[in-house]
């Protein structure tokens, strides 16, 4: 494999589909961003998948080995089927076979927690070690394993849902249908319905946090508590103890179970608030096992928003280059 050879990464979302032309060593050469047509329903976003692809292809002469595309949901690894993806109504959706068609690029789909986790172990904060653990706070919680060098699927491939992990038994109501899962108490949608519901109790002692969101209570979000929490908002603040002490809880059980080396937090929640990274570190140290965290590396995701486009790319290196041909991916 010469340096000139190229893969498409794509990271498939609710809200938009990034696309980057990537080398081997994990440099995005072009990059394309567009708003996810949900509402077209799967046959629009295949066709604005298919069309950005077509233009990306114009922007190189280099040959490009195949495409892989992080979905947020869970994938059927044979086939590409994305068997169920709630933001972008999808179920039992066959990817990658009507895209192979229309593009005749070889293509892989994997879900977009583990294509982040790809895009920091080869490229990022995890690259030089073979036990990494990451974790995604975004809107909801994920979370990806490489252990011994590789990556854990499961039996079923569902391997990653640690935002349905029980953190309260008696804790708020998950849209899985199961009460205190991680996500309803740290994800961003968790943190904002909570939030609502305190205000919507007492608008006198949420009037901060009414302001910011200019007088709606439904417009109030993670980034909207975080900058009021800031400010001391009592709200707010507590609201934000009870997110450290979640997540302290939910990665020192991580971090017990698959003893990694480095510990990499990432997500959108987790990049507006980095200053919360030395207080989960600091937590998990003292909640975790004394053994597992001997030589414990609690580090900031270093591919920002680029990661799930990155880890596609290098997914796509892995799956149609022979282990001789991945030895520029560390592979």
């Amino acid at each position: 494999m010469t340096e000139k050879n190229l893969a498409i990464g794509v990271d498939l979302g609710g809200t938009k589909i990034s696309f980057g032309l990537v080398d081997q060593f994990g440099s995005i050469q072009k990059k394309i961003r567009i708003a996810t047509d949900v509402k077209g329903g799967p046959a629009a976003i295949q066709h604005q998948i298919i069309s950005t692809v077509n233009d990306l292809r114009q922007m190189t002469n280099e040959p490009i080995i195949g495409m892989g595309i992080g979905v947020a949901g869970q994938i059927e690894k044979n086939k590409g089927v994305v068997l169920f993806a709630p933001n972008l109504n999808w179920k039992n959706e066959p990817l990658q076979e009507c895209l192979q068609k229309e593009t005749t690029i070889p293509i892989a789909v994997i879900n977009d927690v583990r294509a982040a986790t790809w895009g920091e172990w080869l490229f990022g904060a995890g690259k030089g070690s073979n036990n990494i653990v990451c974790v995604f706070v975004g809107t909801g919680i994920g979370g990806g394993v490489i252990s011994s060098g590789n990556l854990l699927t499961g039996a079923s491939n569902t391997f990653g849902e640690i935002g349905h992990m029980t953190i309260d038994i008696n804790g708020p109501m998950c849209t899985c249908g199961k009460k205190g899962c991680f996500e309803s108490i740290a994800g961003g949608w968790g943190i904002a319905k909570m939030a609502q519901e305190a205000v919507s109790k007492n608008q006198d002692k949420g009037k901060n946090l009414l302001k910011l969101a200019n007088g709606q209570i439904d417009k109030i979000d993670a980034k909207i508590i975080v900058q009021a929490a800031k400010s001391g908002d009592s709200i707010a603040s507590s609201l934000m103890q009870k997110v450290l002490e979640a997540l302290i809880g939910g990665c020192s059980s991580l971090v017990n179970i698959y003893n990694p080396q480095r510990f990499i937090l990432g997500g959108g929640f987790i990049d507006g608030n980095p200053d919360i990274i030395p207080m989960i570190e600091k937590g998990i140290k003292q909640n975790a096992l004394a053994a597992a965290v001997e030589n414990l590396e609690v580090l900031h995701a270093q591919l920002d928003g680029e990661a799930g486009v990155v880890g596609g790319a290098a997914f796509a290196f892995k799956t149609f280059f022979k282990t001789e041909n991945q030895e520029s991916l560390s592979i």
